[in-house]
């Protein structure tokens, strides 16, 4: 028999819907880095990044054990399409747009489940995501949204399209011009500024 790690995520649910919650618990495992970061790079709050993740799971659980989560091996795109849903709705509470801003928050990537590097290495790691974060904080905000999804996420353009609601090829415009930008901003004098 397989170990769960081998199995796909539609398996899984499957397991638990049958009454197997260590099954939920390795797709959590999973996907937990891209749907947490991908929050927290809209939101830029941690604590309200945390928050939004626990409650997009508690949806996905009540969707699945409600019978609407129809599988066909999409579970990380049907994922991200709740957080980021769940997370414009923050911003439309609030009636504001989701300005992504400048942080030194550096626990973005606490997350993730890195071997324990050397302090250096760590050092190292920890200045160069936030030196990513900084440049994508100069990005327009349809633009970083698709370089997040796309980068962070690891979502296809299609699936990017979908969620945004908006066509194929705008979404692989965005990018285009979200990378064209990064190019212009890294040659740009003020650069030193954020290094």
């Amino acid at each position: 028999m397989r170990t769960p790690s081998e199995l796909t995520d539609d398996q899984l649910i499957e397991l638990y819907i049958d009454g197997d919650n260590n099954a939920f618990t390795t797709i959590v495992t999973r996907h937990k880095s891209k749907i947490y970061t991908s929050i927290y790079l809209l939101i830029k709050d941690k604590y309200l990044a945390e928050d939004i993740f626990q409650d997009v799971f508690v949806r996905i659980i009540d969707t699945i054990k409600s019978g609407g989560y129809k599988g066909e091996g999409k579970f990380i795109p049907w994922a991200m399409c709740i957080a980021r849903n769940m997370s414009m709705d923050h911003f439309r509470k609030i009636k504001r747009n989701p300005v992504i801003k400048t942080s030194d928050d550096k626990d973005i990537f606490d997350v993730l489940d890195f071997a324990q590097p050397g302090i250096e290495q760590k050092i190292i790691k920890e200045e160069t995501y936030e030196k990513v974060r900084k440049l994508l904080d100069m990005l327009p905000e349809n633009q970083r949204e698709v370089v997040i999804l796309r980068h962070y996420a690891n979502l296809s353009f299609k699936e990017i399209s979908t969620l945004t609601n908006d066509s194929k090829n705008t979404s692989l415009g965005r990018m285009r011009y979200g990378l064209l930008n990064l190019k212009k901003i890294i040659k740009k004098k003020e650069l030193t500024e954020i290094f």
